[in-house]
């Protein structure tokens, strides 16, 4: 789909009605023999676009898919989400959304693809991105705020992705495991990148990438065991569009608040409330060595809070925990 098939998509997407065909060729400056190709692309896109003599052209059904129109009619974010780059296909939307911010693309700028080639996660990990089913997007961000605050960001999205998963699948038992994934029924569902470009004490931008296996039916044999999606889960189909934009409404107000804040403390019983490893047995792999002990909550700078066997407590600012077997 090209931008000006998108920009009529959108205008048919916000019209109450049917809009004739002459009112659309006055619009976008073409024939109305351009416009009806446009409505064309658009239904071999799967779009149901109706056309009826004298009345013009009314958009009657969606695809499904995570675009700039679709998530618009669910948006009621001021910034974020409004500008929207929608790609069949993308090594990663990070790495999309990276060069985007590189070239001074705004603060709320969304990524989104159907298919990543190389997704990736945390620790190098590579992300399988099964195409047409799941959301991989990524939110360019440009918060003023000491760059020591930064990874605070991975825990803030993740109550904004559970939130937003409470809100549209309120049946769905989910939790957050520290520091960036979302499980449900003891497997993973969905997981935050944070990406920033910096110097010194400053972040000129950081990258959000969330990715949400939302209608994948099944997953690679090396996978099955540990991943599953919202369909799996839930035992039901979910909209794409309706979710990033749940996601996007429920993280700009949080944004806002942190970046007047000094830390994680105004969302700290939440993620209390919904923390994963709490109580549990673990074992954390740091850059330097590991520690074991039961968790015992965050602190309010988003660091895991392990008590020893020995009765000593780590404050675990970053690293990779694992239930103790």
């Amino acid at each position: 789909m090209n931008e000006v098939s998108q920009q009529i998509l959108g205008r048919l997407s916000s019209a109450s009605g049917f809009l004739s065909g002459a009112a659309l060729s006055r619009e976008f400056g073409m024939t109305r023999s351009a416009v009806w190709k446009h409505i064309r692309m658009l239904r071999s896109g799967g779009y149901g676009i109706e056309a009826r003599s004298g009345r013009g052209y009314r958009l009657a059904s969606m695809t499904g898919i995570p675009s700039g129109p679709e998530v618009e009619s669910f948006l009621n974010t001021r910034a974020f989400g409004r500008e929207l780059v929608w790609e069949e296909e993308l090594l990663s939307t990070n790495t999309t959304a990276r060069v985007l911010a590189v070239q001074g693309a705004a603060e709320g700028t969304v990524v989104v693809a159907d298919r990543q080639t190389g997704g990736r996660g945390r620790l190098g990990r590579s992300w399988e991105s099964a195409p047409k089913v799941n959301l991989y997007c990524s939110l360019v961000l440009r918060p003023r705020v000491p760059l020591q605050r930064i990874p605070q960001m991975t825990l803030l999205v993740a109550v904004a992705v559970h939130r937003a998963l409470a809100e549209i699948l309120p049946e769905l038992s989910t939790a957050i495991k520290w520091p960036n994934d979302i499980y449900a029924d003891g497997l993973k569902l969905a997981g935050v990148l944070c990406e920033m470009e910096s110097e010194a004490d400053c972040a000129h931008f950081v990258v959000v990438g969330i990715g949400i296996n939302v209608n994948q039916e099944s997953f690679p044999p090396h996978l099955s065991q540990s991943a599953t999606s919202l369909k799996l889960a839930s035992a039901r189909s979910v909209s794409r569009p309706e979710l990033l934009a749940a996601i996007l409404n429920q993280f700009e107000p949080l944004y806002h608040a942190w970046c007047e804040a000094d830390d994680l403390a105004f969302v700290l019983d939440y993620l209390e409330r919904h923390a994963w490893l709490n109580g549990r047995e673990v074992e954390v792999s740091r850059l330097h060595g590991k520690v074991s002990g039961r968790v015992a909550g965050l602190s309010a700078l988003g660091e895991l809070r392990v008590v020893g066997q020995d009765g000593s407590t780590h404050m675990i600012g970053s690293g990779e925990a694992t239930l103790k077997q």
